[in-house]
């Protein structure tokens, strides 16, 4: 019994580590992005140079800051909802062996946030093509904004579908960790990946809001991060969800209505 409090002690205690290391790296990072570095736009918008290479630097430079960047920062998003799912599996991995416990949880996790680093290496080059587009065509920049707000707009119309309750009950009932799991790398790694896409899923209405909003906005990052961490530990986490979307519509619509104005 001690030695299984000190295990769940450490698991908290690095968790919390994890979690807090990676938001202060994350509130770096944007702090060391003034506004001043930012290219103002057709349309009345700033755009951020996440997307552009500096005549000082190089695109294989520019592409690993910012893999770099979106690591930390879904480190920082994700961990207060993963580490409830992290807490499943330890317990349906202990079931069959207690052995390298803390070992197999951080493959867990590793195998969790390489689907998001994927989804970032994915996300990068449409980022740049986006973004060279919109500077090479002053029409298309001019439509940004109102297109910033229909995204937002299915986004928030996302959070009320029945295809959101349902992955947010995969999120909660965690399945596959229902039961008595093997304690071997290769099913926690496989375990995590299916966390992965499983969130990215469930995410994906609010992780596209993110990238409109700017990936380098604290501001934003913090609002769809509690948005993700309330709908997943609030007991009536689909009624949040709702609420959520319902605010989110509402924002949609106020942001396609004024760029319809400012057009």
């Amino acid at each position: 019994m001690t030695s299984e409090r000190l295990s769940q002690q450490a698991f908290f205690g690095g968790s919390a580590l994890v979690f807090a290391v990676s938001a202060t790296l994350t509130a770096v990072w944007c702090a060391s992005m003034p506004a001043m570095r930012r290219m103002p736009m057709p349309g009345g918008w700033t755009m951020s140079i996440t997307w552009m290479r500096l005549p000082s630097q190089n695109w294989p430079g520019v592409a690993a800051s910012f893999l770099g960047m979106w690591m930390v920062m879904m480190m920082a998003m994700m961990m207060p909802s993963l580490v409830p799912m992290l807490h499943r599996y330890r317990e349906a991995a202990s079931r069959t062996s207690e052995t390298r416990l803390d070992r197999l949880t951080a493959l867990v996790g590793a195998g969790y946030f390489f689907v998001w680093t994927a989804l970032g290496i994915i996300v990068f080059p449409l980022g740049v093509v986006l973004a060279t587009v919109e500077m090479r065509l002053p029409p298309v920049a001019r439509a940004v904004p109102l297109a910033i707000g229909v995204v937002v707009l299915i986004a928030g119309a996302l959070q009320l579908t029945a295809w959101k309750s349902r992955q947010l009950s995969c999120c909660h009932e965690d399945p596959a960790c229902a039961h008595k799991m093997p304690a071997n790398p290769g099913t926690a790694w496989r375990h995590g990946l299916r966390l992965g896409v499983r969130c990215s899923y469930c995410c994906a209405g609010l992780t596209a809001i993110l990238l409109v909003a700017g990936v380098m906005d604290l501001r934003a990052m913090a609002a769809v991060a509690a948005a993700i961490t309330a709908e997943r530990l609030a007991p009536a986490g689909e009624r949040v969800a709702r609420i959520t979307g319902a605010v989110i519509v509402g924002t949609g619509f106020f942001l396609i209505v004024r760029a319809v104005g400012l057009g």
